[in-house]
């Protein structure tokens, strides 16, 4: 535990909406870089009985996630089809209850390459979904993409 860094951008820019009060105690997991997705997967469903206990588990980061192919500027852009393609990927997996295509999201999902090319954005994903239980329901809560590369969907379970 260290307490001296405070929260991630990731962290602080989600709670400062959801409880700008600050009054809920906050307990942010780092992302160890040396694990699979497959063994973070592992990981995050010893997290699921948090939630009997009442804690909220949230999950920040982005689906897509490529800054490199980012269109910088003042000006509106399309979503690249290779971000469509993998964010539609991602939401039917996750809608057939079938986390296994995400969380092999680098061989099995088209487009995961130029998508997530780094796994610090999209590693949240496969926490939240290791917290599903078989009776969640899923609502997709935000849409939309930025900059074209940057996709902003967001789910809730339960």
């Amino acid at each position: 535990m260290d307490d001296r860094w405070g929260l991630d951008h990731g962290t602080w820019s989600i709670l400062v909406h959801l409880y700008p009060d600050a009054d809920i105690p906050v307990v942010q997991l780092g992302i160890d870089e040396t694990l699979t997705a497959e063994e973070h997967y592992e990981l995050a469903t010893r997290l699921r009985p948090l939630r009997d206990e009442g804690v909220l588990i949230l999950g920040s980061g982005n689906i897509v996630h490529n800054l490199h192919s980012y269109s910088w500027g003042r000006h509106a852009v399309d979503p690249f089809d290779w971000a469509v393609e993998f964010e539609t990927s991602v939401r039917a997996c996750v809608d057939a209850s079938d986390p296994g295509p995400v969380i092999r999201y680098e061989t099995d999902l088209p487009g995961a390459a130029l998508s997530a090319p780094t796994p610090d954005h999209f590693l949240p994903l496969i926490y939240t979904l290791a917290q599903r239980r078989d009776d969640d329901a899923v609502a997709w809560k935000v849409g939309g993409f930025d900059g074209g590369s940057i996709s902003m969907l967001a789910l809730q379970l339960g």
